[in-house]
């Protein structure tokens, strides 16, 4: 009886997944297959499988899924849709669900469920996907190209062993952390390419912080200097972008060090917490809504921006592991207020990963962390002040002072 339950159980599954994908095809007034037709299609993908682990042969399913998309062709071929469509997407669609159904009675029932609903993700939002796609650039593509060139082709290449002095240079967990970054970033760029200005500078700053804070600094200073009338909106912008910074860095520091999320997210969220009540506050005081221009920032995932962040990083951990063992951490804390006025990441992926080799202290890597985020925010001050001018200045630096009081605060008291 046991065992029958839980065929019958199988069978219901593969019955709710036909369903499911079923009742979004049954929307089509011209569809060659609705939703009775995709449940029984599924439900004859279980029994297929059942049918070739009795008789032990694969050949069962095979032949099943090849008359499945033999049938719908031929329905499609007798019968055109009206609006031209070849009706490819149903054929692809029921022979989905008829492998799912295989596939759930072969003890793939979650992972078959899990396809299910992307699969009918995917069909519903067709109009969605395909505004999607005519907003995307040929840049834009290329970027995603050269993110999958550092992710699948040049990480599993390169060798996982440690080199070089104090065995600090590790050329995959290097380039991991290039891919990593370069990840975040072009999140970001690519957000940024989508949304333009439909969204307005919230969105802006969330986005042109995972891209690049301070470049998004740097643009929006320069839109207040030529335009008074955005100073309000670039004012939010900047300090939304310095605020995702913090976020980011600590998602980070989850992936690369797990032990320091803890306090570094204390830290982080006591800067984060002063600075988003000063955001709000501007955000609140913003009149008549005015569209914002989109920033250009360079693609992060250039094969020339991931090569010079990898070296860049390398050099950081090489000269910070090296200042850590003749000059001790106090050294290594300078190195973090020098190199954070530039480029925040290298230096705290090396904190990170002298901490991973325990070659720091986690009160140490902790303290590095913080000193390079308050160079950077200072480094960006400095922009808002010199670029911006007074009237941005006003607005912005109040809130930036906050994230570093708060960020002070919290590894004072830390410490």
């Amino acid at each position: 009886m046991e065992n029958t339950a839980q065929q019958v159980q199988l069978f219901a599954t593969s019955l709710a997944v036909g369903l499911l994908i079923g009742l979004e095809r049954e929307r089509k007034p011209d569809a060659k297959a609705g939703v009775r037709t995709y449940a029984l299609t599924s439900l004859l993908g279980s029994l297929s499988a059942l049918l070739a682990k009795d008789v032990d042969s694969g050949w069962v399913v095979a032949l099943g899924l090849i008359a499945v998309g033999g049938m719908m062709m031929l329905a499609t071929a007798q019968d055109p849709h009206d609006d031209g469509d070849p009706g490819t997407t149903s054929v692809v669609a029921l022979m989905i669900a008829y492998g799912l159904g295989a596939a759930i009675w072969l003890g793939h029932d979650t992972l078959a469920v899990m396809l299910a609903i992307a699969t009918t993700v995917l069909l519903y939002f067709k109009s969605e996907l395909h505004g999607f796609s005519s907003r995307i650039t040929a840049r834009d593509l290329i970027s995603v190209l050269q993110f999958g060139v550092l992710s699948f082709i040049v990480l599993p290449i390169l060798p996982n062993s440690d080199f070089g002095p104090f065995n600090a240079f590790n050329p995959r967990q290097i380039w991991w952390l290039v891919v990593l970054i370069s990840g975040l970033s072009l999140a970001g760029y690519v957000a940024l390419r989508l949304i333009g200005t439909r969204h307005g500078a919230a969105m802006i700053g969330i986005f042109g912080g995972l891209a690049s804070s301070t470049a998004t600094t740097m643009i929006y200073s320069r839109h207040a200097r030529r335009d008074s009338g955005l100073t309000a909106m670039a004012a939010l912008v900047v300090l939304l972008a310095n605020l995702t910074v913090l976020v980011r860095l600590a998602l980070v520091a989850l992936v690369v060090a797990p032990p320091l999320f803890h306090p570094l997210a204390i830290i982080f969220g006591a800067g984060f917490g002063a600075g988003l009540l000063f955001t709000l506050w501007v955000w609140l005081r913003l009149g008549q809504r005015t569209q914002m221009p989109t920033p250009e920032i360079a693609n992060p995932a250039e094969l020339r921006s991931a090569l010079t962040f990898g070296a860049l990083y390398a050099v950081m951990l090489m000269i910070a592991a090296w200042i850590q063992e003749s000059a001790g951490h106090r050294g290594l804390y300078a190195v973090s207020l020098a190199s954070g006025l530039t480029d925040v990441d290298a230096i705290v992926l090396s904190s990170l990963k002298l901490f991973n080799l325990e070659k720091l202290a986690a009160e140490q890597a902790v303290v590095a962390v913080a000193l390079a985020t308050l160079a950077n925010l200072a480094f960006k001050t400095g922009l808002v002040v010199s670029i911006g001018g007074r009237r941005l200045a006003s607005r912005t630096v109040p809130g930036l002072a906050a994230i570093a009081v708060g960020i002070g605060a919290a590894l004072t008291f830390a410490l």
